[in-house]
């Protein structure tokens, strides 16, 4: 056996072990990645983890590497070593001028000239990066190559146990919350949050940006704020950002001391990095914060009602792009009018005809329901204008039974459309009856009470900006 080979086998044992233990999950993944280093001869190794969109990469467990480089921001995943997205091996020989790298200018100040990525695959997709360093130029055999791999491989059960066990925690505490039973839309599986936090108040405001489904990392970059003769004097480390707002957050408490500090510092960052956004805020400036952006709270008691959020606005509004861009494509060269029946649609339809691209026009409807169970369908409020020979697509905040929208399809094909489509925000399959043919459909939707954009219950709700699962009674 080879002194290299010899080394592999030694790292691969120290990397089994270290993913046996019961350390925590940050603890586990440095102690894999010392053990990656110095059986590759490296100078630095890290465990990334890769977010559900797929579009930033965070840091779960280093070793060997300057703080200053592990924290120079989060690493956009489809601009730094692209291709391990795909499930290859990507070899850096020169970091400082390589232009798959997305920090040169930290690489070459820390000395970092050699990089080598292996995905962490599980069932066939990507879900995180082990990446090697070193500080002088040297190439990666192919025995490396498979030791790379071997250790990725371990790396991703590491990071699906730690996800299964955050999902475990999270099913038993909506099950505590809701005396034991568990509403089928609760049991949903997220992101795994690699995160030890320093304060409660920390676990507190990231289950508020949970609660609220905003995207957030934890402590993701430091800031040089002062240097002396030998290195930097004085960092800074925001405990949170924010990708959707692009806004680094610290976290203070109500103390005039803590404040005074603190407030020091933000100055400090903003003069020095005028680009960068930061907020110093309080746990009552939170609520401030998510009604400037859109996320609500829009009064405590509206927000108490809900049980769950759905969707965040982010999320509606990227689909809605992307349904008006369809739309735009498939009638491309066309007129079309857009028909919403009252009154849920209003913000959809809004939001949607702003984004097409093409000449249209809008038209309204209102119908009412009798029976109790709506097997009356009556219209009250018909069009404005004429369809007749026109590209129609009726518009429709969410479907359900498909009996009221079946019933006004029916109508509106009697006006002789030249075309008719349905496009629809939300799809509840489940509750299906009348089979209809939907052509845009923004979210399938699972058989809850949903409320906000637009949606209501006995008249409340419409105007959040967000759409949630109403608590049960």
């Amino acid at each position: 056996m080879t002194t290299s080979r010899g080394r592999h086998y030694t790292g691969v044992q120290q990397v089994v072990a270290a993913a046996n233990s019961d350390l925590t999950l940050r603890r586990t993944c440095n102690a894999i990645c010392r053990a990656i280093a110095k059986a590759l001869d490296m100078s630095g190794c890290r465990i990334l983890h890769l977010n559900p969109k797929r579009d930033y990469l965070t840091t779960v467990g280093a070793f060997g590497l300057n703080d200053l480089y592990l924290r120079k921001g989060p690493l956009d995943a489809r601009k730094s070593l692209p291709e391990v997205l795909e499930g290859n091996i990507a070899v850096v020989t020169h970091a400082p001028t390589d232009q798959r790298v997305q920090h040169p200018e930290q690489a070459r100040e820390q000395n970092v000239i050699f990089i080598a990525a292996a995905p962490i695959r599980s069932a066939n997709t990507t879900i995180g990066e082990l990446r090697i360093y070193s500080r002088r130029s040297r190439h990666l055999t192919e025995l490396e190559k498979d030791f790379l791999r071997s250790a990725a491989s371990i790396s991703a059960v590491v990071l699906e146990r730690a996800e299964l066990a955050q999902f475990k925690e999270r099913v038993n505490s909506q099950a505590a919350k809701s005396g034991g039973a568990l509403l089928p839309a609760q049991i949903t599986s997220s992101s795994l949050k690699p995160t030890e936090f320093a304060h409660a108040s920390e676990a507190e405001f990231a289950r508020l940006l949970d609660f609220y489904k905003i995207d957030w990392l934890y402590e993701p970059r430091s800031f040089p704020l002062a240097y002396n003769g030998s290195g930097v004097s004085q960092m800074f480390t925001p405990d949170f950002y924010l990708p959707e707002l692009e806004m680094y957050v610290e976290l203070t408490t109500m103390k005039q001391e803590l404040i005074t500090a603190k407030n020091r510092k933000v100055r400090k960052l903003r003069e020095q990095y005028p680009d960068v956004n930061i907020r110093l805020i309080t746990r009552k400036d939170f609520s401030k914060l998510l009604e400037k952006y859109g996320y609500g709270p829009l009064g405590e008691a509206k927000v108490q009602g809900v049980g769950q959020i759905l969707y965040s606005q982010a999320q509606i509004q990227r689909r809605v792009r992307t349904l008006a861009r369809r739309i735009s494509k498939d009638y491309e060269g066309e007129r079309i009018v857009l028909i919403g029946a009252l009154k849920g649609v209003l913000c959809f339809l809004s939001d949607l005809m702003q984004r097409i691209s093409i000449p249209l026009k809008v038209d309204f409807m209102d119908v009412s329901h009798y029976g109790g169970e709506g097997e009356v369908v009556k219209i009250t409020r018909d069009l404005d204008s004429s369809i007749a020979g026109q590209h129609v697509i009726m518009v429709e905040d969410i479907i359900d039974t498909g009996m009221t929208v079946n019933y006004l399809l029916t109508h509106l094909a009697s006006h002789k459309p030249a075309s008719l489509r349905v496009c629809t925000l939300l799809d509840r399959r489940a509750r299906r009856l009348a089979n209809v043919q939907l052509d845009y459909v923004g979210f399938e939707i699972p058989d809850e009470f949903v409320v906000g954009y637009g949606l209501d219950y006995q008249g409340e709700y419409r105007n959040l900006p967000f759409i949630g699962i109403l608590k049960p009674e």
